[in-house]
């Protein structure tokens, strides 16, 4: 789970994992809300079900899955930090529309629930975190926690679709090849597309998977551009690193008065995926 890049990646919450810090996790959520609630709703949560967020970080979705579920469904939580559950669980008291929710600290490839406990599983922005075996690993536990005929619904981060204007129009392609090349955090960021295959794979039936594309135009916002520049810093740190500083340079400061995305035609997008599959019977 925890590869050697990770400290390039910056932002790292008590677990050394990169951009699971709550400051970055939640700008990236109020960047991307509209979108992100877009996907959850097409994951098929319905009323009075029992869910569990799978990786919640701070909390971010929490008071929307309760919404799904109403006052006669719960919602539970885990997050391998235990710091991000702790504020989840702070969290909490202000969202009125919450139905009762339990935050547990914890891995999800050993959760802490019986088999059949939830109708259905949330897990959003964790699985990049994964190798391809433990990947394996999580969506068998996920599995084994949601009744037959329940859902398992996995959204995460697609690299292959992030770009920036203005900026080379092959500037961020040409990282993730790079970066991709070996063994870690950004092969798994690449590997998004495929989750179809794995979740397949780990036995469900039904798998459907949709990928869209999150645009932000100038002027950006307060959250995006507070995300965004951070995030593009942090890669152009490594593009130098990896020998592909040329061009990155507009990119690396994140307080310049002639940043990219703060320009009238600044742009930055990225793809997300939602794969959801249901658990058979027996």
């Amino acid at each position: 789970m925890l590869t050697d890049d990770h400290r390039a990646w910056g932002h790292a919450a008590s677990t050394g994992l990169g951009f699971t810090h709550h400051t970055i996790v939640d700008a990236h959520f109020q960047a991307c809300r509209e979108d992100y609630l877009q996907l959850l709703d097409r994951a098929g949560i319905q009323p009075g079900w029992r869910v569990l967020d799978a990786g919640c970080g701070s909390g971010d979705f929490l008071p929307w899955l309760a919404e799904l579920v109403g006052p006669d469904g719960q919602v539970s939580a885990v997050d391998l930090a235990a710091e991000n559950a702790a504020l989840a669980r702070r969290r909490l008291p202000g969202h009125p529309a919450l139905s009762p929710a339990r935050v547990h600290q914890g891995d999800l490839r050993s959760l802490p629930w019986p088999d059949d406990t939830f109708d259905a599983v949330w897990c959003a922005n964790t699985v990049q975190y994964l190798d391809d075996a433990e990947l394996g690993q999580v969506l068998a536990e996920l599995r084994r926690v949601v009744r037959p005929g329940g859902i398992v619904a996995v959204k995460d981060l697609d690299a292959h679709l992030i770009t920036a204007r203005p900026a080379g129009p092959y500037l961020f392609s040409d990282f993730f090849r790079a970066a991709g090349a070996r063994p870690g955090y950004a092969r798994q960021l690449l590997r998004t597309r495929d989750l179809y295959r794995h979740v397949e794979a780990a036995g469900f039936r039904d798998v459907r998977q949709r990928t869209v594309l999150i645009e932000h135009f100038a002027p950006l916002g307060e959250a995006a551009l507070r995300f965004y520049k951070a995030a593009c810093a942090r890669l152009a740190a490594q593009a130098g690193d990896l020998g592909l500083g040329a061009g990155w340079e507009p990119f690396a400061d994140p307080e310049s008065a002639h940043h990219p995305l703060d320009r009238p035609d600044g742009y930055i997008a990225e793809g997300n995926t939602l794969a959801v599959g249901v658990v058979p019977p027996g």
